[in-house]
């Protein structure tokens, strides 16, 4: 069998507070790397490797700009949001359980990047393909 993952944001979040208090732009605003509702799908197999690529061209919707967005055709994932997510797609990729006994399903992760002042929500969906 052969797997695919779907990662989907679900949220961003922003913490003006915590941005005034500690960061270099205390005005630094929402993440600038996705949008909510992107859709990704990547895929591993002898013609394709997303994950090797960091997710570059995985994005299939988005109600942004593509070129500006990260996964889109010319930037690939965000490191923050890449060390913090590629774990699940890998096991997905492989056929494995992404969270079970955490998730009510699971082939599905509900996750976050680690930027703590605007961090990005993602679902992260492992597809089983015929």
């Amino acid at each position: 069998m052969k797997y695919k993952v779907k990662v989907t944001v679900l949220d961003k979040k922003m913490y003006p507070e915590l941005q005034h208090q500690y960061c270099a732009n205390p005005d630094a605003g929402a993440c600038p790397c996705y949008n909510v509702g992107d859709e990704f799908i990547f895929c591993r197999d002898d013609e394709r490797d997303d994950f090797w690529h960091m997710g570059l061209g995985t994005l299939v919707k988005t109600n942004g700009d593509p070129d500006t967005v990260a996964g889109g055709p010319r930037i690939p994932f965000c490191s923050e949001a890449w060390d913090a997510i590629a774990r699940y797609i890998y096991t997905g990729l492989q056929g494995g359980s992404i969270m079970k006994g955490w998730m009510r399903e699971e082939n599905t992760m509900i996750t976050c990047c680690s930027d703590g002042t605007r961090p990005v929500i993602f679902k992260i969906e492992r597809i089983d393909c015929e």
